[in-house]
């Protein structure tokens, strides 16, 4: 079924006019606001358009059940692609309807998830095949506090100047930002 939401399965003329909308209604916000700026310009401030929740998109969440259904498209109707089965997972979301959520997760899978399923906390992820050092200072060369084994998971406390302080079981530290996934704010999945 030609997706809303999927501009990816539009025809191109159905698209240019989504995309003609889009933009008309960034520059509209942009007149509301205060601001005036071109059609160039409004394509160029993303982060600026508007989404169901009000939230910047792309931006981070985290699973809150260890099994949540992962979906072809936004509603119960579409088919089921899989079962995550992490608690905690970090996913991105990259597109939103008032209710379901089109996430990216750390493998590069697309799928939607419901809303009621992801938490606003952020998590991290080791996706390299070995441990990652959590150091004791934001610096190259500084003593490791803790190793963040593949795959493990982590809490992302905050990112500041390209360094990341994540949190994992008793122990914390510093990683530099993109080192572990969900800890770089660019689009995950294309």
């Amino acid at each position: 079924m030609g997706g809303q939401g999927d501009p990816q399965q539009l025809m191109p003329a159905e698209r240019r006019l989504l995309k003609g909308a889009a933009i008309g209604l960034l520059a509209a916000f942009g007149l509301l606001a205060g601001g005036v700026f071109t059609r160039a310009e409004a394509a160029a401030r993303p982060e600026e358009r508007q989404t169901p929740s009000g939230m910047p998109v792309p931006r981070y969440v985290s699973l809150k059940f260890d099994k949540v259904n992962a979906r072809a498209g936004p509603g119960d109707d579409h088919k089921l692609l899989f079962v995550y089965r992490v608690r905690g997972l970090p996913l991105q979301v990259i597109a939103e309807t008032s209710e379901w959520r089109r996430v990216c997760d750390p493998e590069g899978t697309l799928a939607w998830v419901h809303k009621r399923v992801t938490d606003g906390r952020r998590t991290t992820m080791n996706t390299a095949a070995q441990p990652v050092a959590l150091l004791k200072r934001p610096k190259d060369g500084f003593k490791a506090n803790a190793y963040l084994n593949a795959h493990a998971l982590a809490a992302l406390d905050h990112c500041d100047k390209g360094w990341c302080k994540v949190k994992a079981d008793h122990a914390s530290g510093w990683v530099r930002e993109g080192t572990l996934w969900g800890t770089t704010d660019g689009p995950q999945c294309h």
